[in-house]
């Protein structure tokens, strides 16, 4: 028995598998050593005994022969007798159609030979170095991804499905490439029914070449979602002496006929499958090697879940999987697969999952590093005594040799209690740290050396130095309370500042004292808690308050006096005034919410030549300066139409005097209206503000506006007039938009109100403002209301 050398266990690796790596490691290198011995064996027989077969000659004769071709061509003995496999073809019966012949070749008619002397050479080239990557193919899935590589580029494959005849006659995929793990699942298990391409090629003993889609689909059921992916097949059984067990698909995405030379090629690898495939037949050889047998047996008395690995790379030395030598029998589980048995099987092929999660690329990057590697704790559900309970395991790679040696490790109560502990100091950055007052040693965890800002290396600060820790104003409390539980065992719970490089930072300190039975204290256990964020957050939110409160009081006094100036500007009249032959009421109601006052304002006022002037405005804003707005624009307006200026002309300066205000940002909305009681005229102009309501004869309309922008919106605005004859009995309301506007009611609605509640009866006689306010306020106002009620005397009332 040979050894290699071993390398040694990593200290990553579980105690217990150390002295096994070792054994194993010798182990596998026999079995690998008498793998290869046997496959080189099997092919050396097989090419004898083609070569008898053709020749008639001994076996002795058969070996000499081939030794000597070996020789001359300066080969090894197994390429020579791969390639003499590769280039064996059945006798055609006709000389001129040699490879198309081959269909017709019956059954055993001559077990050993493979092909003719007329393949042509480049097939038999590629035919042994397929049966040189056949060596080391161990399942059907490893036999299907090689030929998948050999076929891809030879004959655009583009995928192959390797079929087993069951005992009743169906089939089952053992092995396939190029077609996705769903499609696999569909067609796992074929029944024993007719129209099915590969049972017909299995009981015809001869090869289906589908090449015409359309046709074919109407003969047989076709592989495929959809079937149009693949174009053209090929169903090859594999004979052995005379009969047929399984069946190789060679599937294309193009379509076209099989050329001579593809179907010589393809009768080809299916002679070189036949040994590959009885070697899968049964995992007898494997229980029949004694090493195996050793190394799995020691692996099954380990007390933890454990496998070995040996990589399998692709051709471009890229490890594409891994060979589970042995495993124990609680990887299955581990690995989601209750029940089955892992050794002898491909990793991926066993849990194709796997490729996905951080085990894999542990496995990848042991294997390029030689560093061990231990995943992050993760939890597994298992039953114990009928009860499932959830335990945290950790898997962890070691390297040894060219193999690698995975074990999960379960950590016990103490562990998980430990991983709480250190979840709960660093989400509530907080720490522990205990004093022993006799022995005058000190003990932290972690956390506090991170809150203080302190290197570990330096060690705990014994107790009676922690108060120097502390910023000069905060040491003084701190030693009291340090004092009193030395000297008295008081316990304590003191706040202190550090000054670190982040800067300061606000901890507090909780210790409690343990005494002996004389009661002196002895031990000393508390925790340092960072309260950094939690005091930072305290101060910003006593600076907002006090912020808050200022501002209350700022705006409340802004209140009192814009209230106080309001109210003398705008002297609000007991009962009803009579102005040129009108009857005018008048209210003014403030806003009930916020604590700013409004810019609403009116005017009505009789004329030096016996005309009334009838004045409603709003002016954006509130506050002291909506207030102080309100008045200019009172007064001026008044000033401007005593002194003779007409309503657009009067409005056009209105609006020059608040672009050039020193706030240039204010806007508002006004209605200027005068009245001739001689003619009965009213003449009006306004600027972006609502129109007119008229009552006439139980009637409501609302005036159509004349031309008029918003105060102080633009340099050139445009204003005109309009007219309206008023007659006995006829009613005129002037509002502004606190009236009518009341969110989420849109205000066309307040408008439709507002003339609903103008045209019902009256029920309070002529003095009726009040109920229509009461109608169409709700009861908390938003913003300010302003309304003139003016009525024309009837026949009988002057």
């Amino acid at each position: 028995m040979t050894s290699e050398p071993v390398t040694p266990a990593q200290p990553g690796a579980a105690p217990d598998l150390v002295e096994l790596a070792k054994i194993v490691a010798r182990q596998r290198a026999e079995m690998d050593r008498m793998r290869d011995q046997a496959a080189t064996s099997a092919v050396v027989e097989r090419a004898k005994g083609a070569v008898m077969a053709l020749t008639g000659c001994s076996a002795d004769a058969a070996g000499e022969h081939l030794r000597e071709r070996a020789k001359t061509a300066r080969h090894t003995l197994l390429e020579e007798c791969w390639i003499t496999l590769g280039t064996l073809a059945p006798t055609a019966p006709g000389p001129d159609q040699a490879a198309e012949a081959t269909d017709a070749c019956p059954p055993g008619s001559r077990s050993g030979a493979l092909a003719d002397a007329s393949a042509p050479d480049d097939v038999a080239a590629a035919l042994a170095r397929l049966g040189q990557a056949l060596v080391r193919v161990t399942t059907p899935h490893d036999l299907a991804r090689c030929l998948l590589g050999h076929l891809a580029q030879d004959m655009a494959a583009d995928a192959v499905m390797i079929y087993a005849r069951r005992p009743d006659g169906g089939l089952e995929l053992t092995g396939h490439a190029g077609i996705d793990d769903k499609l696999a699942a569909q067609w796992s298990q074929v029944p024993p029914l007719s129209g099915i391409a590969a049972l017909d090629a299995l009981r015809a003993g001869e090869p289906r070449w589908l090449e015409d889609f359309a046709a074919d689909e109407q003969r047989y059921l076709l592989i495929g979602d959809p079937p149009e992916r693949w174009r053209s097949r090929a169903w090859l059984p594999v004979l052995v002496g005379d009969s047929a067990e399984v069946c190789i698909g060679v599937l294309r995405g193009r379509a076209g006929a099989f050329t001579p030379r593809d179907r010589a090629h393809l009768r080809g690898v299916t002679g070189l499958c036949a040994g590959r495939l009885r070697a899968f037949d049964a995992p007898a050889e494997r229980s029949t090697d004694a090493a195996t047998n050793a190394v799995q047996a020691l692996f099954e008395a380990l007390p933890v879940a454990a496998m070995l690995l040996t990589p399998l790379r692709a051709a471009s030395g890229e490890t594409e999987d891994f060979l589970v030598e042995a495993a124990t029998a609680q990887v299955g589980e581990l690995l989601g697969r209750t029940g089955e048995e892992p050794a002898g099987r491909r990793l991926l092929e066993f849990r194709p999952a796997l490729a996905g999660e951080p085990l894999w690329r542990g496995l990848l990057d042991v294997l390029a590093t030689g560093e061990p590697y231990e995943g992050e704790p993760f939890a597994h559900e298992e039953v114990v005594d009928g009860v499932a309970e959830l335990f945290t395991y950790a898997a962890r790679v070691a390297p040894l040799g060219d193999t690698l040696v995975v074990s999960w490790i379960r950590h016990g109560s103490s562990d998980r209690q430990e991983q709480r502990l250190a979840d709960i100091q660093r989400l509530g950055n907080l720490g522990w740290a205990n004093w022993n007052l006799v022995t005058r040693e000190a003990s932290w965890s972690t956390q506090v050396f991170t809150i203080v800002g302190r290197d570990s290396a330096r060690g705990a600060v014994p107790l009676d130095e922690v108060p120097h820790l502390a910023l000069p104003e905060d040491t003084p409390a701190l030693t009291r309370a340090v004092t009193e539980l030395v000297q008295r065992g008081r316990p304590f719970d003191v706040p202190f500042r550090i000054r670190t490089t982040g800067g300061i930072r606000h901890l507090r300190l909780v210790a409690e004292a343990v005494s002996d039975r004389h009661g002196a204290p002895v031990e000393v256990h508390g925790f340092i808690q960072d309260m950094t964020a939690r005091r930072r957050a305290e101060l910003a939110l006593v600076e907002s308050e006090r912020a808050i409160l200022t501002q209350h009081d700022v705006l409340r006094a802004e209140r009192t006096l814009a209230s106080r100036l309001q109210h003398a500007l705008l002297p609000m009249a007991n009962r009803p005034v009579h102005l040129a032959g009108l009857r005018v009421e008048v209210a003014y109601l403030p806003a009930q919410s916020g604590v700013h006052v409004g810019g609403d304002w009116f005017s009505a006022i009789e004329l030096p030549d016996g005309d009334a002037l009838l004045v409603v405005g709003d002016v954006a804003g509130h506050g002291v300066d909506a207030v102080a707005t309100m008045a200019q624009l009172r007064f001026t307006a008044k000033g401007m139409v005593i002194t003779g200026s007409s309503l657009t002309g009067a409005l056009a300066r209105l609006n020059t005097l608040l672009l050039h205000s020193r706030d240039a940002q204010s806007t508002a909305t006004m209605v200027l209206a005068r009245y001739s009681p001689l003619q009965r005229r009213l003449v009006w102009a306004q600027a972006g503000h609502l129109p007119l309501l008229l009552l006439r004869d139980g009637e409501v309309r609302y005036l159509r506006r004349p031309r008029g922008m918003l105060l102080g919106a633009t340099s050139t605005p445009v204003y005109e007039q309009a007219e309206c004859r008023l007659g006995p009995g006829d009613r005129l309301i002037l509002f502004t938009d606190g009236l009518v506007e009341h969110p989420p009611e849109s205000i066309d609605r307040g408008l439709e109100r507002l003339a609903e509640a103008v045209a019902a009866p009256p029920t309070d006689g002529p003095g009726s403002l009040g109920s229509l306010l009461a109608k169409m306020l709700p009861e908390v106002r938003r913003d300010d209301v302003c309304v003139v009620d003016v009525r024309v005397p009837g026949v009988r009332e002057r």
